[in-house]
């Protein structure tokens, strides 16, 4: 029991030096590459740069102890940063000490449903969350976040958290644009995109080694604040206008509890819980498909767990919310990370910087950041999964399209719930109308088939329905009304067989139907007869007084009653 709350317990007994050398240098790449990003997704959500630094520490400490993927990286990330801003400013000022309390209250409120959803054992509930809705959602979010940046690229201010406040509040300040930060901007654009494009190549082609050119090019981001804050300092571009991180406060954040006003809790609830559900969709997915390659596993509902630790942490220490950052573990998995400890050795190098460094950041252009920001989530825009949803599902795809649309128009709290409502309606609707087919036997075999689709041969006197759908509350009257179609349709029946092959579920009202439908043939003289039901779905049939009222018999293969009636 303890292993399985504390899974930490199951692989520290084990550690040893090669794994250490392996972790310890994770962890320092890690630590070198993710600081920009830390400080650049505190700053998407409106919160001081070094918010992002405090998120990186003690979370991702408790997730090392608490979570069950060997890889996973955990802190802030460009979704979840996006979605913080957009809750923080529907309720205080941003800048205001009030924001900051939001943000802490965001995630212990964050913290707190992901362990309860771990405690009862609710991992499924991220299921709700169609792939059309995810793949939509994080499509019109990087295109959020790119607008967003386009002001800090420019030199010149925009606000807002839809696609038409940021380019209402973009459009005027057009003519403001500050030439020293365009340049910057552009040139560290210009400069990771085709390091991102170019980079292997050019550096393979030179002689390098694989492992180091890989390391390179992934350090990009790295080259480009160094390059950048070092220009910014020697030119003193700041007095030109060129906009800076500043002081960032040296030292580790004092554990705190941000009460706050009951009303702001109960206002933050909702967004608290979209974050829970996308930063967990993320962070599993990941985890496992970095588990997968190295034939590992990981428990969806001790992930809650631990990514609710380090939200609670994050609460308590002046953090943000954070997740499984996609970005942050690949350069932990490619840096050649063994155990969670990398995790720790990386958390540990981030609270030294933070302790002492913090001085050398104050020139660190903040385009340069919003270089890093668009560069990093132009992934996020699946333009091919877009043509695939559209060419295989018009109805998913009208699910991915509201959602994309009003996330971009109405915000990303409306996106996300507009999706998954519709998704799910769709779902209704398709289930409310089950498949269904008349079969007959395929000559000389035991297989059945449509009898519009093959020749097959078919009883006059019986017919032999497929029904390929669970039969619950949506479609229990669509089956009523299809079957007594059918024997209005061929005085001559005398049986109807329902082939139960693909029905994983009869609920309370379908069986009430299945009543209603047995009563009814019998007074029209046809025996209603059930096939291959499936071993559960007859257990609960068993517990009610259906089998004794039926007017047929339950064959164990189609192929049994089709010789019953031939």
């Amino acid at each position: 029991m303890l292993k399985r709350y504390l899974p930490i317990l199951t692989w520290l007994p084990h550690y040893h030096r090669r794994l250490l050398g392996a972790d310890l240098l994770a962890g320092l790449i890690v630590t070198v590459m993710v600081i920009p990003q830390s400080l650049a997704y505190a700053l998407l959500a409106g919160l001081p740069a070094v918010v992002g630094l405090y998120a990186s520490i003690l979370p991702q400490l408790l997730y090392t102890v608490m979570g069950t993927s060997q890889t996973l990286a955990v802190g802030p990330v460009a979704i979840i940063a996006l979605m913080t801003g957009a809750a923080l400013s529907s309720v205080a000022e941003p800048g205001s000490a009030m924001y900051l309390d939001a943000a802490l209250i965001l995630s212990l409120l964050s913290g707190m449903i992901l362990v309860v959803m771990g405690a009862l054992r609710m991992g499924f509930f991220s299921n709700f969350l169609s792939h059309p809705v995810i793949s939509g959602f994080l499509t019109a979010s990087g295109i959020l976040i790119a607008v967003s940046q386009l002001g800090s690229l420019l030199g010149i201010s925009s606000s807002g958290f839809t696609l038409v406040e940021r380019l209402m509040t973009l459009t005027p300040n057009l003519a403001g644009i500050n030439p020293y930060t365009l340049m910057i901007g552009v040139g560290t654009l210009a400069f990771l995109i085709g390091m991102r494009r170019f980079g292997k190549n050019l550096l393979t082609g030179v002689g390098l080694p694989g492992g180091l050119v890989d390391l390179i090019t992934k350090a990009g981001p790295v080259f480009a604040v160094v390059a950048t804050t070092l220009m910014t300092w020697h030119w003193q571009l700041a007095d030109q206008g060129v906009a800076v991180v500043g002081d960032i406060p040296s030292g580790l954040p004092a554990l705190s509890f941000p009460w706050g006003d009951s009303s702001l809790w109960r206002a933050l609830l909702v967004p608290a819980l979209l974050i829970s559900l996308v930063g967990f969709v993320e962070s599993v997915s990941m985890g496992q498909m970095l588990a997968a390659k190295r034939r590992q596993r990981i428990s969806p509902n001790q992930e809650l767990i631990g990514l609710g630790a380090a939200n609670l942490a994050a609460g308590v220490t002046s953090g943000m919310p954070v997740t499984g950052g996609l970005s942050r573990t690949v350069i932990n998995f490619d840096a050649g990370a063994q155990t969670p400890a990398a995790g720790a050795f990386a958390a540990l190098g981030i609270a030294l910087i933070t302790l002492s460094f913090t001085g050398w950041l104050y020139y660190l252009p903040i385009a340069t950041l919003a270089a890093t920001i668009t560069v990093s989530i132009l992934t996020l825009v699946d333009i091919p999964m877009l043509r695939q949803t559209w060419r295989y599902s018009r109805s998913d795809f009208a699910a991915m399209a509201v959602t994309i649309v009003l996330t971009l128009v109405e915000g990303i709290e409306a996106g996300l719930i507009g999706g998954v409502t519709l998704s799910i309606a769709l779902f209704l609707y398709r289930t409310s109308r089950p498949h269904s087919a008349l079969v007959g036997r395929v000559p000389d075999t035991e297989h059945f088939r449509n009898i519009e689709r093959h020749d097959v041969q078919a009883p006059t006197n019986a017919a032999l329905l497929r029904i390929d759908e669970s039969l619950y509350f949506a479609n229990a009257r669509y089956l009523e009304d299809t079957v007594y179609n059918l024997v209005a349709s061929r005085p001559e029946l005398e049986h109807v067989v329902l082939i139960c092959s693909a029905v994983n579920l009869i609920d309370a009202s379908a069986l009430e139907s299945l009543d209603a439908i047995n009563a009814r043939l019998k007074d029209s003289n046809v025996k209603l007869h059930l096939s291959e039901v499936k071993g559960p779905v007859m257990d609960r049939l068993k517990n009610s007084d259906f089998l004794d009222a039926l007017t047929g018999r339950v064959f164990l293969s189609t192929y049994a009653a089709w010789r019953e009636f031939s």
